[in-house]
């Protein structure tokens, strides 16, 4: 029954495709039906991505901006555990998009990964919040130099809600910038040229809910309270998944492809197998499907490349393979789409080793720095006229309220962030 439904759907996708009404690439809406190009997708599409975007980092920084503050002053812990806490919470956030990428692209797909993982995320929000607002949650205020520590279950309740905004924030990381490009057809050269753009309206739009939540929601969190400070992500996050949810008529969605760790692996055994093939010189002799598509779903076919020529072993078809005519066991004979996605894969490596430097640098702005300021005079310290500088009270980075007194500011010896 499974394959009749799938062979009426390829069907209908055929022949839609000839009326050039569908997109190319094999889109489907919410429902599995092949989309039509003029009313979904692109433009139309992309304002909901964005949105529900820029409202997920404004709940995201709002929360890890100043978290190492709140488990200082509200659980009284100390420098050394906090910051540990912190870069642990962090390093999970970066860690579980490996697992919603693998969810979204071998089993749900995009847009249902992302559904679910917003849930999970906006139940951690709601949980902080409570720990934030309601006393019995939080252990008592510091008398004087003594500070009472959270029992187990404040800690236990707090920690619940941070990990569900790590396990949240992990499948959204992975899928919605691919599902703004998914908006953008790539057999049409026109769409194809737009999609330079969403990236960089998505990036302006993160960093726009980075830069609010670090400033007026930590300020919010400092000076009025922490119930509102952390029920303001809360609610913006409510509102970007009712953006996500509102953009679902004009998505394009692509079918999920399998997983791509059994693809890789598949490769790795195929060329093992045949570790004494010789690889032909002319790479047509390879072996590719002769649809128009590649065998995984939702992925196009990949031109052969020149690099790494051991693992063109595995899409060599051997004498047996030939003979018998059976060419559907992937663990003896791969695709050469199949090789360039572990080609691609493998390429990749040194740019990501290369980030592992700057990610440990990156993690100290959010608890090492943090910490320092909150060590520093954050006093006015200097008044001339009409324009006073002072140091910003959330304790990351001094700031020049008037920009006229930049040189007497260096000129004292102050390090001055932004004037």
């Amino acid at each position: 029954m499974a394959a009749a439904d799938e062979g009426r759907i390829l069907l209908e996708d055929d022949a839609l495709q000839q009326n050039d009404e569908v997109t190319g690439d094999g889109s489907v809406d919410i429902k599995g039906r092949p989309v039509l190009k003029n009313s979904t997708g692109k433009w139309k599409a992309c304002p909901f991505i964005l949105g529900s975007g820029g409202c997920e980092r404004l709940a995201f920084y709002g929360i890890s901006s100043n978290l190492v503050t709140y488990l200082k002053s509200k659980l009284h812990e100390g420098n050394v555990s906090a910051a540990r806490n912190v870069t642990t919470w962090q390093g999970t956030c970066y860690f579980i998009p490996l697992i919603g990428g693998v969810l979204a692209d071998a089993y749900w797909g995009r847009y249902w990964t992302m559904a679910v993982f917003f849930t999970f995320y906006l139940i951690g929000l709601c949980t902080l919040t409570l720990c934030a607002s309601i006393p019995a949650l939080r252990p008592a205020e510091c008398v004087g130099t003594v500070c009472p520590s959270a029992t187990t279950a404040q800690y236990a309740i707090f920690f619940i809600g941070l990990y569900l905004v790590a396990l949240g924030t992990g499948g959204i990381k992975p899928c919605i910038w691919p599902l703004g490009a998914d908006q953008f057809d790539d057999t049409d050269p026109r769409e194809r040229g737009k999609k330079g753009s969403f990236f960089n309206w998505f990036y302006f739009f993160n960093n726009i809910g980075a830069f609010l939540s670090s400033s007026l929601v930590v300020l919010v969190q400092e000076d009025i309270g922490w119930g509102l400070g952390y029920a303001i992500p809360t609610l913006v996050m409510a509102i970007g998944i009712v953006i996500f949810v509102a953009g679902t008529p004009f998505y394009r969605l692509h079918r999920p492809g399998g997983s791509p760790f059994t693809r890789i692996s598949q490769v790795l055994v195929a060329s093992f197998h045949k570790r004494n093939s010789v690889v032909p010189e002319d790479s047509s002799l390879l072996y590719e499907t002769q649809d128009l598509r590649s065998t995984s779903k939702g992925i196009r076919k990949l031109d052969h490349s020149n690099e790494l020529k051991c693992l063109d072993k595995a899409a060599v078809v051997s004498d047996s393979v030939f003979k018998s005519g059976d060419f559907s066991n992937r663990w003896r004979l791969c695709t050469v789409t199949q090789v360039e996605e572990l080609k691609i894969l493998i390429r990749m490596f040194p740019i990501w080793a290369s980030g592992i430097i700057f990610s440990a640098v990156y993690a100290q702005m959010s608890s090492l720095f943090v910490e320092q300021g909150k060590m520093m005079d954050r006093t006015e310290i200097y008044e001339e006229g009409k324009g006073i500088l002072r140091v910003a009270k959330n304790g990351n980075w001094p700031f020049c309220v008037s920009p006229l007194h930049v040189g007497s500011c260096f000129g004292r010896g102050y390090a001055i962030a932004a004037c």
